[in-house]
């Protein structure tokens, strides 16, 4: 029977609370206030005079006098009709009258004639104005203040970052990812991605397995789960994912590990956990997380932080998201950092990022094809060689390349060129790695001179060292902290020989060496040399093993919050001494080196003074060829020799007056001929 009954009630629909509900109680409160402070239903304004006549015909029931000079008159009941011309169901019950006066002294005097004449016989009262509105609006003012700050403060902490729902201050907790639908995504592709042709393999692949996934899973495989991109600053991580967003036909999530971290408690977790039921809701897709690290340091190394740490509890939420016991079939992570020694390992294992890919500095071939990509929008010159500038921009990243093209643009733009040529390039390579030109910089002649000693001390050196790095140009024209610089072309090597460390380690205490041999003082200007000849002769030592006394073995501790020495105090002082052997026995190999080759030295200073900046060939011109000539060198001096090739031929064009155009087609082919050759 209960059940039946129950069955049987009829459903009441009740309209769902918002706060349009709350708005219009107030406003209906407010309202009942404001009235219920008047006493009629019906009144009129009247002039004193008006006034003043219907109290001498004896109409006036009750007078209210309030401090403010305005009155409340009543009328007696039998003369309501006469005195408004309404009847009752119009006016009301208890109509009202008001007036103005000038003081309540002459009210009352006005009022006491009345009386003695018999014209009044009413009741007079004195009264305060209340203002209801205004009570109540000072009452709950404060509270209405309090709650605009803190709904303002809710919007700005919640607010901003793609899907965030920044309006709405609840919103707190949402993810902060840019979503790519379908057919929306950046328009980068691969194309624009060049060089790293292993990460562009790795990456290319988990696109095609997202638009034909039967075309592996026949076979028995199954979709990797993550990739991390690993790599420098600067070598195309994000551009990558940018690329994969643009070629994968699936949407995208883009963000930034720092968008998972906040203020409040358990947000960062919040905000993983609604990425992935939106990732869920449209896979197959693909998840970016931009510089994973602010989120995925290590668990439990933090000195600062206790264990609740809000970075540590985002991170096991976004552990047990990635491979827990949910599914998460057709969402692939992309994940991209420069510190992947600091992540934790519980994130890196296989189920949660099965792939690392590296992405590393482009080496030379490489370079040239970021050259080329870099290069597309610009004007170039015909005198431009992509390969030169590739081999003179060694550890250069794509960002760094990218720099040097635009740099090159705006110097040929500030000279009013028509095109970039190549000493435009040349000039935005010594700009970005020496810094700006600093001529107006005010030098003594003893300061000129002592510095043309210094960098001419390198030139020496790097000239008769056989490992040393080929000299390209000596400047003394300070740039950016430095007073002058010796620019070189490295060899692309991929290890490094002891040798070969040991000549560019004497090559660069040759500016200290020279000083004290030419000058007979030694000053400040070696601080930069020293300091990089110290941390190579650490490195030496302490990491590559390549000591006497401590052979083949390494110490290097890859531990960030270890404040041990993985060695002994009498170790650090056996290091200590290797060192100082080390660069002792070179800094005496440097001057016995420029001690031989003295009278060559002080030509090339004399001529760095003169000229301020001296070439490769001003110092073949001294000392003669080079007895070492490595790969850089013949490059270089096989262009010197086509460009001399021209000059001659453009001149003998001029002597024989042969028709020009016919010279320059010939000039022309003969140069594509001798490039390809090279």
């Amino acid at each position: 029977m209960g059940d039946s009954k129950n069955t049987n009630k009829p459903k009441v629909n009740m309209p769902r609370f918002n706060l349009t509900w709350l708005y219009i109680i107030i406003a209906v409160t407010l309202g009942v206030l404001w009235f219920s402070g008047q006493e009629g239903n019906y009144s009129k304004q009247l002039t004193y005079t008006e006034f003043k006549d219907i109290v001498n015909k004896g109409y006036v029931n009750k007078v209210v006098s309030y401090d403010d000079k305005s009155v409340e008159v009543y009328i007696k009941p039998q003369f309501v009709k006469t005195v408004f011309k309404k009847d009752y169901t119009k006016v009301g019950r208890n109509p009202v009258m008001t007036v103005v006066v000038g003081s309540q002294e002459s009210l009352e005097k006005f009022l006491d004639k009345a009386q003695e004449e018999g014209h009044f016989s009413g009741t007079i009262v004195y009264d305060k104005k209340n203002d209801y509105f205004g009570a109540i609006f000072w009452n709950i003012a404060p509270f209405i203040f309090l709650i605009a700050i803190w709904i303002f403060l809710i919007r700005k902490i919640g607010g901003g970052g793609g899907n965030s729902g920044g309006a709405n201050p609840f919103n707190v907790g949402k993810s902060r990812a840019t979503v790519y639908e379908k057919g929306n995504g950046t328009r980068v592709t691969f194309k624009d991605v060049a060089g790293q042709a292993g990460a562009k393999q790795e990456v290319e692949e988990i696109v095609e397995f997202l638009k034909q996934p039967q075309k592996y899973t026949e076979l028995g495989g199954k979709i990797p789960k993550g990739a991390l991109l690993v790599g420098p600053p600067g070598t195309g991580k994000t551009l990558l994912a940018k690329a994969v967003a643009g070629e994968a036909d699936v949407p995208f999530f883009s963000l930034s590990g720092s968008d998972f971290v906040e203020m409040f408690v358990g947000v960062g977790a919040s905000r993983v956990r609604d990425l992935f039921r939106q990732a869920k809701e449209k896979a197959p897709c693909i998840i970016f997380i931009d510089e994973i690290d602010a989120v995925g340091r290590a668990r439990g190394k933090n000195p600062s932080m206790g264990g609740n740490d809000e970075r540590e509890n985002t991170l096991n939420q976004l552990l047990t998201e990635m491979d827990g016991f949910g599914t998460n079939s057709g969402v692939i992570i992309l994940a991209a950092t420069n510190r992947v020694d600091i992540l934790d390992k519980a994130l890196l294992r296989a189920g949660r990022f099965d792939r690392q890919i590296h992405v590393d500095l482009p080496d030379l071939n490489e370079r040239i094809e970021v050259f080329g990509v870099h290069l597309r929008p610009i004007k170039l010159d015909s005198n431009v060689d992509v390969e030169l500038l590739a081999r003179q921009t060694p550890g250069f990243s794509g960002a760094d390349i990218a720099n040097v093209c635009n740099e090159a643009a705006l110097i040929a733009a500030r000279h009013g060129k028509k095109s970039v040529e190549k000493q435009d390039f040349l000039d935005a390579v010594d700009r970005i790695i020496g810094g700006l030109e600093k001529k107006s910089k005010i030098m003594t002649q003893g300061e000129k001179r002592t510095i043309a000693i210094h960098e001419a001390g390198h030139a020496t050196l790097s000239w008769f060292l056989e490992h040393a790095n080929p000299l390209i140009k000596v400047t003394i024209v300070p740039r950016g902290g430095s007073l002058g610089a010796a620019w070189y072309l490295p060899e692309e090597r991929q290890i490094t020989t002891k040798e070969q460390m040991l000549d560019e380690m004497c090559a660069t205490l040759g500016g200290r060496a020279a000083e004290e041999l030419f000058t007979g003082h030694i000053s400040t200007g070696a601080m930069n040399d020293l300091e990089r000849v110290t941390k190579q002769s650490y490195g030496m030592i302490a990491y590559a093993g390549m000591s006497d006394k401590l052979p083949n073995l390494c110490y290097y501790n890859n531990e960030e919050y270890s404040f041990n020495k993985p060695y002994s105090n009498k170790t650090a002082e056996l290091i200590d001494e290797e060192v100082k052997s080390m660069i002792g026995s070179e800094y005496e190999r440097a001057k016995q080196i420029l001690s031989e080759h003295e009278d060559g030295h002080r030509k090339l200073a004399d001529l760095l003074v003169e000229k301020e900046v001296i070439f490769a060939e001003d110092v073949e011109a001294i000392f003669g060829k080079r007895p070492w000539t490595s790969r850089s060198e013949e490059i270089m001096a096989d262009e010197n020799r086509n460009n001399g090739k021209k000059e001659e031929q453009l001149a003998s064009v001029e002597e024989e007056s042969i028709d020009s155009d016919e010279v320059v087609s010939d000039v022309e082919s003969q140069d594509k001929t001798e490039t390809t050759q090279v």
